[in-house]
């Protein structure tokens, strides 16, 4: 049985990975996948491994987990750290791997 969720994507400068992880820890969330991440945008194109590399981590969580995760990681790190986070909706079977306690 599938169940609705939302996929949080968050992509960020590397150095804000210990922080992130942790963020998404205390909300709740019970896994994450890391990848790296190139582009350009608003603050440019980070070209450099100097500069380090950039990171994309995505996570599955209920929608209440989804709201708290985006306003946490408004408040603290829009404003001084090239970060954006984005979320979707999903579908995904076993969601009791994604938030115990719902339906498989």
């Amino acid at each position: 049985m599938k169940i609705r969720l939302k996929k949080v994507t968050i992509v960020a400068e590397s150095l804000l990975r210990p922080q992130l992880l942790k963020l998404l820890s205390a909300q709740g969330a019970t896994g994450h996948t890391i990848t790296l991440a190139e582009g350009s945008g608003s603050r440019g194109v980070r070209a450099s491994e100097w500069e380090g590399r950039n990171i994309q981590i995505d996570t599955i969580v209920d929608q209440a987990t989804a709201d708290a995760l985006m306003r946490e990681i408004a408040a603290r790190f829009f404003d001084h750290f090239a970060v954006i986070a984005y979320a979707s909706d999903v579908e995904v079977l076993r969601g009791e791997k994604f938030v115990p306690g719902s339906p498989s």
